[in-house]
């Protein structure tokens, strides 16, 4: 199938719109207030999908009046936006995760109808699933919808009933998507803001992205009519909300990519202007080989997992379930991480509002969380991963890394080791009925985040010539090469249900000891990546 994507020059002009409305709309002056008293900007919200902005438009069809943007443009603009503001961006997240059930799940005539108001008028949307006591479980929910049926047995409207809780835009939107459940299952509906019966409630004090609105919605005897039913029949919900996200786990993914750039750059901007006993910290190690370089390549890492996503979704009608998890557990991982030390690098200087990066560790910390935390994700990854890599006769991640054995510009070589390795471990788990211990799946889906986001950095850096991106994936080859295996190994003896025979044919598979003796030049690698991140 043909990529969906924009022409590159469209692309850039949009992200050209985006530089331009932050700079115009989004001074450091006034987000800095606007955190402080914990106000979402409503009116700068409206800006963002006004006629001469319309951020929004790049995930809406070409039909409907949007621009028709694939998964890669809308990561561009994710992680662009991420960097500028992390609370805002998350206002853009919820129109678009709002108008996800409509666009898997609505028929043409639903869709014509309310995404293209959504394109022309701008309207704000909002993503009604979460719940007081359901949390991640959407099958716990139990907001209901209720049939109101004619004498004459046809449904002519349902009524709403329940609590929604964290929902961002819940307080300034003009549209929602609600799950509930139906008589015959979870469904979707659309429900407009001036229904009688739907009020925001109270307004949540976060700890971060407090430029983003974040309520309750209430909904009380709220009667809408049958016919913004999302799609044809009761029933759908689920199968609606799984369809939409490897794509707006993605979105997230690049928030956690976005944040962590910013928060690197801003660190790498400080490392220049700051000297510590008579010399600058950028040549000092201890700052740049802990706090800089390797957050840098794990960035790299999460960007060119990402990409990879971006070009899965865009070339297939697969749903990419995996995949997203991968990029999303990864990516916000690896941007949290890159935020917390970049307060480090700034010493107590980091700490204080003026330089931000306190504020960026306040935005990027919701995103192990929101959209599915972390430890959904692991269990997503971990499950799923090992039951493909079974079907897949132990060769599914040696499949992946096909291509890399014998590139040592990039150590491809110790990817692919760790891919081959990596297989048997998941193997050998099924095999153990190990998937019943939660605590090996989480590091059975740790360990292949970090493979599947090396072997996919080995292979970016190996199509160009980037001197940057091959050092960092020597980097990360190498480390990855190293703590996968040493993760499986050390969680497989703590089961106590791994027989010292396989314990000994998986250590001999993992080759520890080779890996750590293919260390040599990491450290060349990495004064090579810190000298170029300065010069950047």
């Amino acid at each position: 199938m043909e990529l969906k994507r924009l022409d590159n020059d469209d692309l850039l002009t949009i992200l050209g719109t985006l530089n331009d409305f932050a700079e115009r709309e989004l001074p450091f002056d006034k987000r800095t207030k606007w955190d402080e008293e914990d106000i979402c900007p409503e009116d700068i919200v409206k800006t963002m999908l006004s006629e001469d902005v319309g951020l929004h438009l790049v995930f809406i069809p070409e039909e409907y009046g949007g621009l028709g943007g694939g998964a890669y443009d809308v990561y561009r603009l994710s992680c662009e936006f991420a960097k500028k503001d992390v609370g805002v961006a998350t206002s853009m997240l919820a129109v678009a995760l709002g108008t996800d059930p409509i666009r898997v799940g609505c028929t043409p005539e639903q869709k014509e109808k309310w995404m293209t108001r959504i394109a022309e008028e701008g309207l704000i949307v909002a993503y009604g699933v979460t719940e007081p006591e359901a949390g991640s479980n959407v099958e716990s929910l139990k907001t209901k919808a209720e049939r109101i049926i004619d004498e004459n047995g046809n449904i002519t409207h349902y009524k709403l009933n329940g609590v929604k809780q964290f929902i961002s835009n819940g307080g300034i939107a003009n549209l929602y998507t609600i799950l509930a459940k139906a008589p015959d299952g979870p469904t979707f509906f659309v429900v407009e803001r001036e229904t009688e019966g739907i009020e925001p409630g109270k307004q949540e004090e976060k700890h971060g992205i407090r430029l983003s609105n974040t309520t309750q919605v209430i909904l009380e005897d709220c009667i809408i009519p049958a016919e913004n039913i999302v799609g044809t029949k009761e029933g759908q919900g689920i199968k609606h909300s799984n369809e939409v996200f490897g794509f707006t786990r993605l979105m997230v993914a690049a928030f956690g990519l976005g944040g962590g750039l910013s928060a690197l750059e801003k660190a790498i901007a400080y490392s220049k202007e700051r000297k510590q006993f008579g010399d600058y910290l950028y040549k000092k190690q201890g700052y740049t080989h802990k706090l800089i370089v390797p957050n840098a390549v794990r960035l790299a890492a999460a960007q060119a997992y990402i990409e990879y996503v971006a070009g899965l979704l865009d070339s297939s009608e697969e749903d990419r379930q995996i995949e997203g998890s991968v990029a999303k557990f990864f990516s916000t991982e690896s941007g949290n991480k890159a935020a917390e030390d970049a307060i480090q690098a700034h010493g107590g200087y980091g700490y204080c509002k003026e330089y931000e990066v306190e504020k960026i560790k306040r935005d990027v910390r919701i995103l192990t969380i929101y959209e599915g935390t972390s430890e959904i994700q692991q269990n997503i990854i971990g499950v799923f991963r090992m039951r493909q890599v079974v079907k897949g006769k132990g060769k599914f991640l040696v499949n992946m890394a096909e291509g890399l054995e014998g590139n040592d510009t990039v150590n491809g070589t110790l990817a692919a080791k760790a891919a081959a390795f990596l297989d048997a471990a998941a193997y050998a788990a099924f095999k153990n009925k190990l998937s019943r211990e939660q605590h090996i799946i989480f590091e059975l889906a740790t360990s292949i985040a970090e493979v599947e986001t090396a072997i996919q950095l080995c292979k970016a850096a190996a199509e160009g010539d980037d001197k940057l991106k091959q050092a960092e994936a020597r980097i990360w080859a190498a480390e990855v090469a190293v703590s996968a295996p040493t993760r499986m190994l050390k969680a497989f003896k703590q089961s106590g249900k791994v027989s010292d025979e396989l314990m000994k044919e998986l250590s001999i598979k993992a080759d520890i000891a080779g890996s750590i003796d293919a260390q040599s030049g990491v450290l060349e690698d990495m004064n090579l990546v810190a000298e170029l991140l300065v010069q950047d």
